[in-house]
């Protein structure tokens, strides 16, 4: 299926690894021009080329926080009318409440509700004016299953969720959607360190925790990046131009709710 994107200019946030990486080598294979970022813009230059040769698509790193004021003005000063815009962005580490004081309520804040928040303000009125633009958040499957462990990185994306649900509604008219993806036991980097955590507290051996696991998943095993990029690349198709405001779980049908 052609997505009808070809040419389209894409920002992806956090995207020198991981979904935010797969997400850009998806776009960038439907012929997306494509800017990523990292915090290191000597690595984000050197995935740019990467995927660009894996691609053969135009591909753009630069270096930036986008936590910060200064990261977001450039990123979008290396891509100033996006038609598409992915937000991603580390989520903090498990825990508990007692570990949450108000330095980490705001560090969670900004990495996973205002950043993507404000990147969103910023590329809004040029999409509406263009009749084009398709917005992706990257979540989490604890939106809609919260854990207690992952409280923090939950409550932060979740106003992002609900920021996000608000404004869908009122910029449909203009063709720009805004859609939320929530993953599930990808294979990513984020995995291992999951994995590595029940192997200090259970004593077992990686391959023992990852089967673990992947035993919690409905369809027994780990979701690829590639599966996630490519539902990504799906959304900010054309043929997706009716589908917004959503929550898809990329989760191997794991999810117990009916909606």
């Amino acid at each position: 299926m052609d997505l009808g994107i070809k040419g389209r200019k894409a920002i992806v946030c956090a995207s020198t690894q991981g979904l935010g990486r797969a997400c850009a080598t998806s776009l960038a294979l439907e012929g997306c021009i494509v800017t990523i970022n990292g915090r290191d813009a000597e690595r984000a230059a050197r995935v740019a080329a990467d995927i660009a040769r894996e691609t053969g698509a135009q591909v753009h790193g630069v270096g930036a926080d986008i936590t910060t004021e200064a990261g977001r003005a450039a990123l979008l000063a290396a891509c100033p009318e996006p038609d598409i815009l992915v937000n991603n962005n580390a989520g903090p580490p498990p825990g508990k409440l007692a570990d949450w004081h108000h330095d980490q309520w705001i560090s969670a804040l900004e990495s996973n509700m205002l950043a993507p928040a404000l990147l969103i303000r910023a590329v809004i009125p040029g999409m509406r004016a263009r009749k084009f633009g398709r917005i992706i958040n990257v979540t989490s499957a604890m939106v809609k299953s919260p854990r207690p462990q992952m409280a923090l990185s939950t409550g932060a994306r979740a106003g992002l969720t609900a920021f996000a649900k608000s404004l869908s509604l009122e910029v449909a008219v203009d063709n720009v959607t805004i859609n939320n993806l929530l993953p599930e036991r990808i294979d990513t980097d984020r995995q291992r360190f999951m994995a590595e955590r029940i192997m200090a507290e259970r004593g077992v051996t990686m391959a023992q925790a990852r089967a673990q696991i992947a035993d919690s998943i409905a369809a027994k095993r780990f979701g690829t990046p590639k599966e996630f990029g490519d539902a990504c690349a799906y959304l900010c198709s054309e043929q997706a131009g009716f589908i917004s405001g959503q929550n898809l779980q990329i989760d191997g049908g794991s999810y117990h709710g009916l909606i």
